[in-house]
């Protein structure tokens, strides 16, 4: 769920490989390939992992060595990097910034983050808690899950990857630090995942593109299009890989979606998307985001669309 409200998606003339991909959404739809995802996730996934003491899964809370992330010494400071793990692949010599919406002690922290940010336009809070389903799956949980399964995707393919947080962080990062880790990494992309809080009956994937913004410390004149290119490509290859349809309620069925009011895409210098992989408060989305196998799916969309992005 993003930090602010929905505002009308604003139209923008599509560049000529975005509205290729764009196709490919309306043709994947209804093509064998796309099915629906199965009831009990990916074939060959483990169970359910129970959770660890962070809110996240204990399997995927596991150290992981070379790990690159937002250091937890500084919360309200731009964060330091590791150096990533050098591996050989398609992808070596880029660099993507995956940041995991939220985070699941924001909730303990409601002063810190309440305080408010300055977003290029205007000022906003620092951060929120994000939203869960009925059950109490926190979102945060869900963005750092899944924000892990991308980074070792891309990691096997070679890329650098950084993590603005990574469960090792009392709160946040605030809004306008997750756009300044992009920047200050020079990153080829820039993706911020997370899920919506809708009403029921709304269901499907949609990704939030930034609109052309030039006001206080906001421009994204140069970011407008190559940040549509590879949002484009997220959500072609996102419905092919879990099988879930573009929004029913947002950007018109076309899986994309405009906004100028988002701190984390005005005050980016590098191409960002956010993605809202489904809604958390329809059961029927619910059930997906829950299930280990289904998140492993969506990873390997949001992986393949950066990929194929940066690959041209």
């Amino acid at each position: 769920m993003p930090y602010d409200e929905s505002v009308p998606p604003t139209p923008r003339r599509r560049p000529q490989r975005a509205a290729a991909a764009l196709a490919a959404i309306s043709l994947c739809l209804t093509a064998a390939g796309c099915g629906a995802a199965s009831d009990d996730g990916l074939s060959g996934q483990p169970a359910e992992p129970r959770p660890g003491s962070d809110g996240t899964s204990a399997a995927s809370s596991a150290p992981v060595p070379g790990r690159t992330s937002a250091a937890p010494s500084t919360p309200s400071g731009p964060s330091s990097k590791a150096v990533d793990r050098a591996v050989s692949g398609p992808l070596s010599g880029k660099t993507v910034v995956i940041d995991p919406g939220h985070n699941p002690d924001n909730r303990l922290h409601t002063r810190e983050i309440n305080r408010q940010v300055d977003v290029g336009t205007g000022r906003k809070e620092c951060d929120t808690t994000g939203t869960s389903t009925d059950a109490g799956y926190a979102e945060a949980r869900f963005t750092l899950d899944v924000s892990r399964r991308v980074r070792d995707l891309l990691r096997a393919q070679g890329a650098k990857v950084v993590l603005t947080q990574d469960g090792d962080r009392p709160y946040g990062p605030c809004v306008d630090e997750r756009a300044r880790i992009g920047n200050a990494a020079k990153a080829d992309a820039v993706v911020s995942v997370h899920a919506d809080g809708s009403a029921v009956g709304n269901r499907g994937f949609h990704v939030i593109l930034p609109g052309l913004v030039r006001a206080g410390k906001a421009d994204t004149s140069k970011i407008v299009d190559p940040s549509r290119e590879l949002g484009a490509r997220i959500a072609g290859l996102f419905l092919r890989a879990t099988g879930s349809a573009p929004s029913n309620y947002i950007g018109d069925k076309t899986g994309l979606d405009v906004r100028k009011d988002l701190g984390g895409l005005n005050l980016s210098t590098v191409p960002k998307v956010f993605i809202e992989c489904g809604n958390m408060r329809d059961p029927k989305d619910a059930a997906l985001l829950t299930s280990a196998g289904w998140r492993q799916k969506a990873a390997q969309g949001i992986a393949d669309g950066i990929s194929g992005y940066l690959k041209g």
